[in-house]
């Protein structure tokens, strides 16, 4: 093999590199940002339902909410809530994980 060959290899093999760590920022880029809408969402539904709950609520209050919580599932259906691990906030914890929380009063 001539050295033109070995640095043609090289420089497909530092191509491919870069494509791929490219793909990698894109991806949590694409998560970050994705968080970012889920976490605004979440911040206004949750604005929301205190007001309601706490009698301060405005007439479209409920439609409001109906609203974020479709975005929000639609969100989730299409990218995620931007968790790396594909988990969503109030997802059953996974078997052997302790639950969040204080324990039950017994």
């Amino acid at each position: 093999m001539g050295l033109m060959d070995k640095v043609r290899a090289q420089s497909t093999q530092l191509a491919q590199k870069a494509q791929e760590t490219a793909r990698e920022g894109k991806v949590k880029l694409d998560q970050a940002q994705a968080k970012r809408r889920a976490d605004a969402m979440f911040r206004d539904l949750g604005a929301t339902v205190y007001a309601e709950r706490t009698g301060r609520g405005t007439p479209d209050s409920k439609d409001k909410i109906d609203r974020l919580v479709d975005a929000l599932s639609r969100q989730e259906a299409s990218q995620g809530l931007g968790d790396p691990d594909g988990t969503s906030p109030g997802a059953a914890p996974e078997e052997g994980t302790p639950p969040e929380g204080p324990p039950p009063a017994g």
